[in-house]
């Protein structure tokens, strides 16, 4: 039997199209299943990722998954992170660029209880503020050395109170500002039954110091290889797809978070505020990196005084060719 009609043959028995297999993506979260990664899971149901013939697995995050770590392990092919771990991570060895920018815009702040006093950054001396750890500190670090008060509790600083990740501190008055994100803690605080006015919160972004989170990383010898970088392109692009979708339907896309989420431990309303608020975020990004975000992210960094998150200017940290490809 002719040897070409065999493999015809058995492509039929098996169905058009699936002799073929779909290209494995793996992508691993920065956090839990919720609506800051809404995106990637409404082009994982949409089947944006199967019209680019793209077989995606979706790992969630959590406080003791560190992505970096996956992803130098093999883990996965992609990660989510915020760029100054990413740099720091970069700068100590672990080779990650960033190929993709989905979200435009900082929603990191510090909620502070008005009861406390706190009007303005020069009311920080002397406090005590909650600060996340485990690569998430590199922002909040920066900002104070931009304002010139020392994080170790000594005299004209402020002392800093490792925060997990919930909002007890300020609930239990140990501390007289939080971290908190726009999409997420912020509203925890308000459903402990906090009112919004005896509140007042500091943006990154208003402050000068945002620097850009949520962007996609992969290890730097995937882009040495066309086949890798071919299917990045089409996970990016289906990716984007995604986010653009969930912009514009979030309330359609916290449900699809919501199937996804395993836990059972996301509520409907907590998840469509969430996404009202991320969608917020991603506006403005096309997927492509902006390289005057880039830039002022990494002056911020650097700006960092005695204890700088990075020591030096960053080579090789981020590329376009994935998303000229996927947006063109």
């Amino acid at each position: 039997m002719d040897v070409k009609l065999t493999g015809a043959l058995a492509a039929l028995l098996l169905g058009t199209g699936s002799a073929q297999a779909a290209d494995e993506v793996t992508l691993q979260l920065k956090w839990v299943t919720q609506a800051q990664f809404a995106g990637y899971y409404v082009a994982l149901d949409k089947g944006f990722y199967d019209e680019e013939d793209l077989d995606v697995t979706i790992k969630p995050g959590g406080p003791d998954i560190a992505p970096s770590q996956v992803i130098a392990g093999g883990g996965a092919d992609v990660m989510i992170d915020w760029m100054p771990s990413a740099l720091a991570a970069r700068e100590k060895g672990l080779p990650i660029v960033n190929i993709a920018q989905p979200y435009k815009s900082s929603g990191m702040m510090l909620t502070c209880l008005k009861e406390t006093g706190v009007e303005s950054p020069e009311d920080f001396p002397g406090r005590t503020l909650g600060v996340w750890f485990f690569g998430n500190e590199y922002p909040f670090l920066s900002w104070m050395a931009h304002l010139g008060i020392p994080t170790d509790g000594s005299e004209g600083g402020v002392t800093v109170l490792k925060q997990g990740f919930n909002v007890d501190p300020l609930l239990q008055k140990q501390a007289d500002c939080i971290s908190t994100m726009t999409y997420n803690e912020y509203w925890q605080v308000i459903d402990a039954g906090i009112a919004p006015e005896e509140l007042i919160t500091f943006k990154y972004e208003d402050q000068g110091v945002a620097t850009l989170e949520d962007g996609l990383y992969v290890l730097e010898e995937k882009l040495d290889d066309p086949a890798e970088v071919d299917k990045l392109v089409r996970f990016v692009r289906a990716s984007m797809k995604g986010w653009k979708w969930a912009e514009a339907n979030p309330e359609e896309a916290a449900m699809i978070v919501l199937d996804h989420d395993e836990t059972g431990a996301q509520t409907e309303k907590h998840q469509i505020r969430m996404m009202g608020e991320v969608a917020k975020l991603t506006a403005g990004s096309n997927g492509a990196l902006d390289p005057e975000d880039y830039r002022r992210t990494v002056d911020t960094l650097l700006a960092g005084g005695s204890d700088p998150v990075i020591t030096r200017e960053p080579e090789g940290a981020w590329t376009h060719v994935v998303t000229d490809a996927a947006l063109h």
